[in-house]
């Protein structure tokens, strides 16, 4: 692939690098997306997505093909590790102030395969890792510089590689820090009807919390998030000892919970620290420089304590194709040669500058959020036990979960 140029090149084929890539393919913009791994990436298995995200799929066309593999969620049920007794109900389909909610769990899988399914062939490039970005000399171009020794030339370069972004360290964002938690995730298939109703049960208590959502009639999808001590450092190597911890900490939850994590096959278990963006560097970083940008975890890594990670990276993708499209669209000024590359660069950094205003405070707003719930959510003690357990402060949770879900991202086209 050397000496390989490009009018946009995304970095990372994940949630945020895909929907931008489809996004701009249906305003018919080509983009090449470079991806390090051999294959798409699909480690943690499901996630939540919220009317926000569904506006999102709808935006780029396949939210419909989604909505046949995934049951749609009627509401949460919150309950104590402790007692085990519930401790509030959300509907999700009763009129309320944040009106009706779409909420499924969706396969990571079978999303990603959707994306790259409505993408032109050579639009994906595997075993593509990005090691540096260079000016260049005397141009506009940023050069892209990958492990196997050749260079991609981008006019503009999007960051959608995640946690270690190396376009998002570019830019001065310091690396996502731990946030003293890990979480457990695992997969279920029952081979047959599991038997649950479409909600999300979610259970905490006693320094852990858990929630178990059915994807579709035979699928279940579960996480545990926890405090790890020194001697569970090397758990993350062993998923036996995952799945064995779990059920010694789960307290007291039906058995019916009890064994989905039992029958869940330990090539189907995963177990990573959970990290954060600092939302207070949003405010002085950069979030595009010039014909750089970045979206997705690149630009604000959350902890999935109110699911809006993979939604918010849908968002990013439709808004940021929206942006480039209207910035490349535009002609050129009067005094500008017609393919004059500075008067080019100058639309491309404005377009770039637009999206992080957009996205800049919903960011701070959706990392600050996701902190504060997992920190109420997973404090042990008997104090925060009791004042957890409070119907009224669980009731206040379980709301912020829906008021963060009540974006629209707009139309992918503004006529």
């Amino acid at each position: 692939m050397e000496g390989v140029e490009a009018e946009i090149v995304i970095v990372g084929a994940g949630i945020a690098g895909l929907t931008t890539a489809l996004g701009l393919h249906r305003l018919g913009i080509q983009s090449l997306v470079l991806e390090s791994s051999d294959s798409l990436r699909v480690t943690g298995y499901a996630f939540t997505t919220w009317k926000n995200a569904w506006r999102a799929l709808d935006e780029i066309g396949i939210g419909d093909s989604l909505r046949q593999h995934h049951f749609q969620l009627a509401g949460i049920v919150a309950s104590s590790t402790v007692s085990g007794l519930p401790t509030s109900e959300m509907s999700f389909t009763a009129k309320a102030s944040h009106g009706e909610q779409e909420v499924r769990c969706v396969r990571r899988k079978l999303l990603l395969e959707a994306l790259q399914k409505e993408l032109p062939i050579g639009t994906l490039r595997f075993s593509s890792k990005v090691v540096s970005i260079e000016e260049e000399s005397g141009g506009c171009s940023k050069l892209v510089h990958l492990a196997n020794g050749s260079v991609v030339k981008a006019k503009v370069l999007i960051g959608c590689d995640g946690v270690n972004s190396v376009v998002s360290k570019w830019l001065g964002f310091k690396k996502p820090a731990f946030v003293g938690r890990s979480s457990i995730r695992g997969f279920a298939d029952f081979k047959g009807s599991h038997g649950f109703e479409p909600k999300l049960l979610l259970f905490v208590g006693n320094g852990v919390r858990c929630g178990f959502v059915p994807i579709n009639e035979d699928t279940v999808y579960w996480f545990f998030t926890f405090i790890p001590s020194t001697e569970d450092k090397d758990m993350e190597e062993n998923p036996g000892r995952m799945k064995e911890f779990v059920l010694s900490n789960l307290g007291n939850v039906p058995d019916t919970i009890k064994a989905v994590v039992e029958i869940t096959e330990l090539d189907s278990i995963t177990c990573s620290p959970l990290r954060s963006g600092r939302p207070w560097e949003l405010l002085w970083r950069n979030i595009s420089k010039g014909n750089v940008c970045v979206t997705g975890d690149a630009f604000h890594s959350m902890t999935p304590d109110i699911r809006q990670g993979g939604c918010s990276a849908l968002e990013d993708g439709v808004i940021l194709a929206r942006c480039l499209e209207e910035a490349l669209r535009k002609n050129p000024s009067v005094e500008a040669k017609e393919g004059d590359e500075k008067e080019e660069y100058k639309r491309i950094e404005m377009g770039l500058k637009k999206f992080a205003r957009e996205r800049k405070w919903r960011g701070i707003v959706l990392i600050s959020t996701a902190y504060m719930v997992g920190f109420v959510q997973q404090s042990n003690g008997l104090v925060m036990n009791f004042v957890r357990d409070n119907k009224g402060l669980a009731a206040f949770l379980a709301g912020l979960l829906l008021k963060r879900a009540d974006f629209d991202c707009g139309k992918l086209r503004i006529s």
